[in-house]
Formats: C-alpha cells, sequence, structure tokens
C-alpha cells in the first residue's frame, strides 16, 4: 500500500511541498486541497503580476535580517535549502530568474504565469492530484493516519499531512489546527502602507523619492530607502519594510502613531545648516524655484517651497531666515500624523500563526503531532517587502517534502 500525502492549502509553499514530494517518492499518492477555485493566487499577483520570486541575497547571514520574525529559526531552515537553490530548482525545469537593480528576482518572462506553469506542469509530471473548491474543517488522528473532514462533509485520509494555507487575518480562523494542539501566535498584518487622510501631499500621488528615512516618533523603529507619494498616504519600500518591523508594535497603537520623515537620507539638520550658506552663495541670483539642489522631484520641491511660506519669485540671497528654518525643517524632519493603514496591494501578508517553538525547522515537522508538517506563512514567520516571503515559501515546502518522502 502506498503511503498517502495530503497538502491543505495551493499556495506557492504548498504547491512546492507537493510537487518535491512526488518527485523525491514517486510511490507517494500527493493530493492538494485548495479552499477557494484559484492556485497559487499570491504567485499570480505578486511583483504586479511578474512574481517576485526570491531575492539576490545569497548569504543566509544577511538573508535572515530580512525577517522581523523567525530569525533564529531561518538561520537552521535556509542552510538547508535558500535563494542559489532556489534559482537552480527554477533553471533545471527551464525558468531561468534575473535580478533588478534593488536586488529582486523575477522570471525572464516577466509574467507570473511562467512560475505557476512551472509548478503546475510539475505537478502533472508527478501525478499530484489537485482537488479546488475544498476546505479543510478538521483533523483527526485515527491509529497511525489522519482524517481530514472538509466543509462540504467529504473525508480524506493521510498517512502525512502538510498544512499551508497561508496566514489567516483573524485569529478564530486558526481554531482548526489549535484544536490539534498547537499555538498560534496572534495574527495582525504586516507588509501595509500609511494613511495621512486629507494632508496636502497626498496631491503629489505618484511623486517617489529614491532615499528617504523615516522614524516613528516615541519608538525604536525606523527605516531607510524609497518613499512614494499615494492618494491616501505614503507607501514604498521603506514604509512597508517599516510596518514589517513595526507590525505588533503598531497594531497596539491601533495605526494611531506620528512619524518624521527625513526625505534627504542621511543628511542631517546640522549638517544641512553647514552646507545652507554656500547653496545661497552658489546660487545667490537664481530663483529658488527653479534652483532645487538636492535632486528632489520637482513637484514635491514646490510643494516645500509653498509650504515654507516661499513665493515663486524668491532668489537665493534673497531667503529670509524664518523661511529657511521652515525649509530645513521639513526637508530633513518633515512630521505626520498616521492616521491608519492600508493593505499593500493584494499582498496580504500577516505577522503571527503557528510557534515556531513547536515546529522542528530541520523538518518543519510539528513537535506535537508525529506526521503532521507546515510550511510557508502559516508559521509565524514573514519578511520584508521583495520576495522574502516567497523565499520562505520555496524553503519550508522543499524541507518538509524531503522529510516525509525520508519518513515514507
Amino acid at each position: 500500500m502506498s503511503k498517502k500525502l495530503v497538502v491543505i492549502g495551493g499556495g506557492a509553499a504548498g504547491f512546492f511541498c507537493a510537487v518535491n514530494a512526488a518527485r523525491i517518492h514517486p510511490q507517494l499518492q500527493v493530493t492538494i486541497l485548495e479552499k477557494t477555485d484559484k492556485l497559487l493566487s499570491k504567485v499570480k499577483v505578486s511583483g504586479g503580476g511578474r512574481c517576485n520570486t526570491t531575492h539576490d541575497c545569497m548569504e543566509v547571514p544577511e538573508l535572515i535580517k530580512k525577517y522581523p520574525r523567525g530569525n533564529h529559526f531561518l538561520k537552521k531552515t535556509f542552510y538547508q535549502f535558500a535563494v542559489t537553490q532556489t534559482v537552480e530548482w527554477f533553471k533545471e525545469r527551464g525558468v531561468s530568474l534575473h535580478k533588478e537593480a534593488d536586488g529582486r528576482m523575477f522570471p525572464t518572462t516577466n509574467s507570473s504565469q511562467t512560475i505557476i506553469n512551472c509548478l503546475l506542469k510539475e505537478a502533472d509530471k508527478y501525478g499530484v492530484a489537485i482537488r479546488t473548491k475544498v476546505e479543510a474543517k478538521s483533523i483527526e488522528k485515527k491509529d497511525q493516519q489522519f482524517v481530514i473532514s472538509t466543509t462540504k462533509g467529504e473525508t480524506y485520509v493521510a498517512d502525512f499531512i502538510c498544512i499551508a494555507t497561508g496566514g489567516y487575518p483573524k485569529e478564530y480562523m486558526f481554531d482548526w489546527i489549535k484544536a490539534i494542539g498547537h499555538t498560534i501566535m496572534p495574527p495582525v498584518p504586516s507588509l501595509f502602507t500609511f494613511n495621512i487622510p486629507h494632508h496636502a501631499i497626498t496631491k503629489l500621488m505618484g511623486v517617489s523619492v529614491p532615499h528617504a528615512m523615516i522614524k516613528i516618533t516615541g519608538s525604536k523603529l525606523k527605516e531607510e530607502g524609497p518613499v512614494l507619494i499615494t492618494h491616501w498616504g505614503l507607501s514604498g519600500p521603506a514604509i512597508l519594510k517599516l510596518s514589517a518591523w513595526g507590525a505588533r508594535e503598531l497594531a497596539d497603537k491601533q495605526y494611531q502613531f506620528a512619524i518624521i520623515i527625513n526625505w534627504l537620507g542621511h543628511i542631517t539638520e546640522q549638517e544641512l545648516r553647514e552646507q545652507w550658506n554656500d547653496y545661497r552663495m552658489s546660487y545667490a541670483s537664481q530663483k529658488i524655484h527653479g534652483k532645487n539642489p538636492f535632486e528632489l522631484p520637482n513637484r514635491l520641491w514646490e510643494y516645500f517651497l509653498a509650504m515654507a511660506g516661499i513665493d515663486e519669485a524668491t532668489k537665493w540671497a534673497e531667503l529670509k531666515s524664518a523661511q529657511q528654518q521652515r525649509l530645513i525643517q521639513l526637508l530633513v524632519a518633515h512630521p505626520f500624523d498616521i492616521k491608519g493603514k492600508t493593505t499593500f496591494k493584494e499582498e496580504f501578508v500577516t505577522c503571527g500563526g503557528i510557534s515556531l517553538q513547536e515546529i522542528d525547522p530541520q523538518t518543519m515537522m510539528s513537535k506535537k503531532m508525529n506526521n503532521l508538517f507546515f510550511a510557508g506563512e502559516v508559521t509565524d514567520v514573514d519578511g520584508v517587502t521583495g520576495g522574502f516571503n516567497f523565499q520562505h515559501a520555496w524553503t519550508s515546502g522543499w524541507i518538509a517534502a524531503r522529510a516525509i518522502a525520508g519518513i515514507s
């Protein structure tokens, strides 16, 4: 009698577990249960439909720094399978990845469908059965096997289960996993943008600054990188990273907090004051509106000048002391009151999930129940934006697959 593996969840982690387990152990009967009618839905929308598959971060010590939660756990998983192995795995199946200037890696076709087709082809090649619109409701251990009950009253019997459902936004959604003895770290959103309703700067939507520094006041949280102004507030990699690192703290504040932005990055107020006289002398006869020495987008520069009360006709040499002071403050210490958040596109990511203390990082098997495995975001691991959440999905799915195939 061949053994049966049921993977609950038809996303990146679930598929990677299923196809690798079926490949390594051809006698294993592998079935994927997906509660929706869509397979690999996050893969589809990631990176604007291009699929940010992983990140060009080959060294494990650097890679684990990109995960606000799960650092110690990931150190053990990434030494088994990380970015190099991911790139090689897809390459062996005819999918080459290319990296962009910021380190993000995409299929060279720049289409998420390439990744989807690759995984579906592997599933077909190794006889993985796929059942959509099947939602697991409960798991029961009977003798040495599992019985999975679904919301439609069906049952599936398995020798091995891998739970790869992705992150749940509400804690009650984990109840069926709690029922088999696992502890859940309460889920809160990660990777979200900051809302500043009715603020004048939102009229500049679409304007971005390549290197700004953002600090949350009254907190140790700060980040640097690109910032994008949107019609509802602030986004871009620096904001998203800040939201990931501050996921729990910002949830506790109910997303009502203050930030300070230094639009010039590392230039301090003191350094800017020291440079200012040089600007006044160098551009003395030029109009401030026409001469922006900081390489900021023109629309943003004009916004700062308007906020500082500087007329369009004002020349650098004519700048009044109070205006100068106001402009410097806006450039290096611009305060905003954040009131709420917005999910980043369709790429919903949660902080929280199954406690890592209850999972063996060498196998992804539950420490509470033999032959029960976990993969992907259902665990209490989440990364910053840039392909890191997919990398955890590939890694955890592969480790679970190898362990299951080895046991069976």
